[in-house]
């Protein structure tokens, strides 16, 4: 299986289409308001659900309006312009009215590039959608040809190169009319071989890749932990990379630092944990706060782990007072192997 990523999300329309159906993530990034009717909005309510401007909506549906339309783009004119407003309670006077329905907003939103909710909902889509298509599969009843399967390229090879080919070539021997189309088959037979070969040299290489792919769904799997898994999986992490003295405070009466620990080279750690939703973000007066918290507990390291992004003024504090702020993206490839740069 391959794993499908952002970068061939945003460049593959079959890709996109392949998801079309997945609109239940756009609430679950960002409450999607809807026009009176519960089914569509304007353009200007796109622009402002992802936070761009409309030419920057208008932009992408000049260079894509076919698969937007495909997908429930449409523009309203004449009568169904005048039923639409009338349902909806719309009193706009304009001749036409552009309206995106559910499925073209998820559209936009594997396509728009620069806007941070469009990554989110990027993000959450394919952390989702990679979990659900590597859940183990119950095999059971096709297990006993399970094993031929993944060797039957490899028994096909040893067979005609053991036993066809080697009859063939003596038949070739003997033979007199039929010389000429023994040798044609015996030419077909190591074509048959060549394409075997090539095809279990791919299957390799799918196998190296998923070997070396990071644990499937790890966002999917972080989502869905409460607070106290959260923090016990940010501890172990600490573990994993060397710290020592790993506790976990959490709740009240932490003073703010929900673990404390020592590096490998001896350094004091503090860190806060937050498990949000993907769609917020940790604000300036969240960091502020878990400065004092740095401060309080003498720390010579702090680190401010989220499930989401920080906001710039929060990352601005961050960077000046020498807190690690670890977010979405790099707390998955923390939890994929990676380690964190200060803990080196």
């Amino acid at each position: 299986m391959n794993v499908i990523n952002e970068v061939a999300l945003l460049e593959s329309q079959a890709l996109r289409q392949g998801l079309a159906e997945r609109t239940e993530v756009l609430d679950r990034v960002k409450t999607l308001s809807l026009l009176p009717d519960g089914m569509h909005v304007t353009t200007a309510m796109v622009a402002t659900y992802f936070g761009v401007g409309i030419k920057a909506i208008r932009s992408l549906i000049f260079d894509h309006r076919e698969e937007l339309t495909a997908n429930g783009y449409r523009v309203l004119t004449g009568t169904e312009l005048s039923s639409f407003k009338e349902l909806s309670g719309i009193k706009s006077r304009t001749p036409t009215l552009a309206v995106f329905s559910r499925r073209s907003i998820l559209n936009v939103a594997m396509l728009l590039r620069d806007s941070e909710v469009a990554r989110q909902v990027r993000t959450y889509l394919l952390d989702t959608e990679y979990a659900a298509r590597t859940q183990p599969v119950d095999n059971s009843v096709h297990s006993p040809s399970a094993d031929l399967d993944d060797r039957i390229d490899g028994r096909i090879t040893h067979i005609l190169g053991k036993t066809v080919v080697p009859m063939l070539n003596a038949l070739i021997e003997t033979s007199g009319e039929q010389r000429r189309d023994l040798i044609s088959a015996r030419a077909d037979i190591h074509r048959v071989q060549r394409k075997l070969a090539q095809h279990e040299q791919r299957l390799h290489r799918l196998e190296r890749t998923r070997e070396q792919r990071p644990l499937a769904g790890v966002m999917a799997s972080i989502d869905a932990m409460n607070w106290r898994e959260f923090e016990q999986h940010i501890a172990s992490l600490l573990r994993r990379d060397g710290c020592t003295g790993v506790e976990i405070h959490g709740g009240s009466g932490d003073r703010g630092a929900d673990i404390t620990a020592y590096t490998a080279d001896g350094r004091r750690l503090v860190v806060q944990c937050k498990n949000f939703a993907p769609y917020r973000s940790v604000w300036s007066g969240e960091m502020q706060k878990f400065v004092g918290t740095k401060t309080l507990h003498q720390a010579d390291v702090a680190v401010y782990v989220a499930t989401c992004p920080f906001s710039r003024e929060a990352l601005d504090i961050a960077l000046q007072v020498g807190v690690t702020a670890v977010h979405r993206g790099l707390l998955e490839a923390w939890s994929a192997g990676a380690k964190l740069q200060v803990l080196r």
